[in-house]
C-alpha cells in the first residue's frame, strides 16, 4: 500500500516529492512488482494536489522504469530487474567490494541510492553560492587566463598563500617548495611514480586509503600494511616490518585518518620520524581532511619541517570536488624533481581552478565557512553514532572529527557480504576489506556521517544485521577491540 506524504511548505516541487516517495517504497520493496498504485484522482485528493501533478509524477516514474502504464487499468509497479537488466545487477553485486567499482558507485549521485560509502560531502553542504560568486568575479577580471595552460609548478599567488597557511600549522615552506596538483590524488600519484617501480615494496596504513592502494597495485607495487591504532601507526609492528624490508616510502595520514578519523599522537609521531631516520625512508603524509579537524593536531611535517616528510593537501573536500586543486610541500630539490614528473605526465594543472581557490582563500569567507562545517559535521557524527548503536554496531573509538565513522559488526567475520546485500537494495556501503592493503577480510565498515541519516539506511541495517550476525555476536568486547585495525 502506497504511503507517502506531500508537504507544500517544503522547497522541493510537489511532483518530485511524489516521485521520490514512490521510488523509495519500491527500492525498499514495500511496493512489490505487479502492485497497483492508487488512481490519479484518488491520490490527488488524498495528497491535496492537482491531478496534473500526479499525472506528471506517474509519467516520470514510467520513464524511469519504476511503473508500467496499462491503458484502461492504471499504473503498476514494474518488474525492474527482470530481463536485460539482470546481468548488470549480477555484475554490480559481484563487484561490490572492488575498488574501481566502489569509486564509480560513490560518484553516482542517483536519487534512489543511499551513498553511505561516499568519500565527499553532499553538494548542499558546500558553499556553492560563494563559489559561484567568486567565479563571476574571476571572469570579470582582465588578467584571468581561461584558455591557456597553467605553469608547471602551479599558480604562484596560490603557492604563496599556501606558504602562509602552512606557516600557521608550524610548517616552514617557501613557494618553491610547493607544487600544485590536480587534487591530492595526483600528488600521491606523482610521489609514487617518482619513488617506486614494479616489484618495490611500500609501507601503507592498515586500514588506509583504498584508492591509493588500488593505484599502487596497478603499478605492480607490493603493499606492506602497518596496523593503525587509535593514536596512529603501530610503531612496534612497523619496526618488525623494517627488520625484513627496506621500503623507500610510507604513505600515511596524521590527521583525520581515512577511514578511522583518528589522529596521530605526539609520542607516536616522534617515534615514527625516528624510524624513518634510522631506516632511511620518506613519509608522504596526506592531510586532505586537515581543515575539518577542530583545534590543534600533531602533524609530521610540523615536527620534521619537510626533511623526510612530503606534506599533501587539497581543497576538493571543502571547496569543490569539481575544481580539484591540491598541493604537495617538500624539500626544494624534491619539489623540482616532482615538478618534472608532473610535466611529463600532465604538463600542468588547471590555472583557472587554482585562481578560483586563491580567491576563495584570500577574500576572507573560507575560514567562517569551515567553522560552520565543523559544527555541522559534529552534529551529524553524534547522530550517526546513535544510529549505529541502535542497530547493534560497535565504534571502538569516537572520531576526532571529520566526516567518517569506522564501525564493526560484532560476530561478522567479513562485512563484504553485507555490502553485497546492500547493492541489491540501493544501499552503497564501504566494506572494511576495501580499506585493507590486500583486501583482507574485515568486520568494519566506513560510514560518511553526511549521508548516514537516510532512513532507508537504518531500516536496512536494522533488518539485515540480525540475520547475518553469527551467534558469537553476543560478546560485547572481543579481544583486541581497542585497536581500530580492520
Amino acid at each position: 500500500m502506497l504511503q507517502i506524504h506531500v508537504d507544500p511548505s517544503r522547497p522541493v516541487a510537489l511532483v518530485e516529492q511524489i516521485v521520490s516517495g514512490v521510488r523509495s517504497q519500491i527500492d525498499d520493496r514495500i511496493l512489490r512488482p505487479g502492485m497497483k498504485l492508487p488512481p490519479i484522482r484518488r491520490l490527488a485528493e488524498t495528497q491535496q494536489v492537482s491531478r496534473f501533478t500526479v499525472v506528471e509524477a506517474y509519467d516520470r516514474l514510467v520513464a524511469l522504469g519504476y511503473l508500467d502504464s496499462r491503458r484502461g487499468s492504471g499504473f503498476y509497479v514494474s518488474a525492474r530487474r527482470a530481463g536485460g537488466e539482470e546481468p548488470e545487477m549480477i555484475e554490480r553485486v559481484e563487484r561490490a567490494v572492488d575498488g574501481a567499482w566502489l569509486m564509480r558507485e560513490i560518484t553516482n549521485h542517483a536519487p534512489e541510492r543511499v551513498l553511505a560509502a561516499a568519500g565527499d560531502l553532499p553538494p548542499q553542504w558546500l558553499d556553492e553560492d560563494e563559489v559561484l560568486r567568486n567565479l563571476r568575479q574571476l571572469l570579470r577580471r582582465g588578467d584571468t587566463r581561461s584558455t591557456s595552460y597553467g605553469t608547471p609548478q602551479g599558480y604562484a599567488p596560490l603557492r604563496d598563500q599556501l606558504r602562509i597557511r602552512l606557516a600557521e600549522l608550524g610548517i616552514r615552506a617557501q613557494p618553491g617548495q610547493i607544487v600544485l596538483t590536480y587534487g591530492a590524488t595526483q600528488a600521491l600519484d606523482l610521489v609514487g611514480r617518482y619513488f617506486l617501480k614494479a616489484g618495490d615494496c611500500v609501507l601503507v596504513d592498515d586500514p588506509g586509503y583504498w584508492n591509493l592502494f588500488s593505484n599502487l597495485r596497478l603499478q605492480g607495487v607490493r603493499l606492506l600494511g602497518v596496523p593503525r591504532n587509535a593514536d596512529g601507526p603501530d610503531t612496534a609492528a612497523l619496526e618488525q616490518l623494517l627488520e625484513h624490508h627496506q621500503p623507500r616510502l610510507y604513505f600515511t595520514q596524521s590527521v583525520l585518518h581515512n577511514p578511522t578519523s583518528s589522529c596521530i599522537s605526539p609520542a607516536v609521531a616522534f617515534r615514527l620520524l625516528q624510524l624513518a631516520e634510522k631506516h632511511d625512508f620518506l613519509i608522504a603524509d596526506d592531510d586532505i581532511y586537515g581543515d575539518m579537524v577542530q583545534g590543534p593536531a600533531t602533524r609530521l611535517a610540523t615536527l620534521d619541517q619537510l626533511q623526510r616528510v612530503i606534506h599533501i593537501g587539497s581543497y576538493s573536500k571543502t571547496i569543490s570536488g569539481n575544481l580539484r586543486v591540491g598541493y604537495l610541500a617538500c624539500r626544494y630539490d624534491l619539489a623540482q624533481a616532482l615538478t618534472d614528473v608532473k610535466i611529463m605526465t600532465a604538463l600542468s594543472s588547471p590555472e583557472f581552478a587554482e585562481r578560483m581557490v586563491h580567491l576563495m582563500l584570500t577574500e576572507g569567507h573560507y575560514r567562517k565557512y569551515v567553522e560552520r562545517l565543523h559544527g555541522r559535521l559534529a552534529r551529524a557524527t553524534d547522530r550517526t553514532l546513535q544510529l549505529l548503536e541502535r542497530v547493534g554496531m560497535v565504534v571502538d573509538q569516537t572520531p576526532a572529527g571529520g566526516q567518517f565513522v569506522w564501525a564493526r559488526v560484532p560476530g561478522l567475520g567479513d562485512s563484504s557480504a553485507l555490502a553485497h546485500h546492500g547493492v541489491e537494495h540501493g544501499i552503497v556501503l564501504a566494506p572494511g576489506a576495501v580499506f585493507r592493503p590486500n583486501c583482507q577480510p574485515s568486520a568494519h565498515l566506513r560510514f560518511n556521517v553526511a549521508y548516514a541519516e537516510h532512513p532507508r539506511l537504518e531500516r536496512f541495517l536494522g533488518e539485515t544485521l540480525p540475520r547475518m550476525v553469527e551467534p558469537r555476536a553476543c560478546v560485547a568486547n572481543p579481544p583486541g577491540s581497542q585497536s581500530v585495525t580492520g
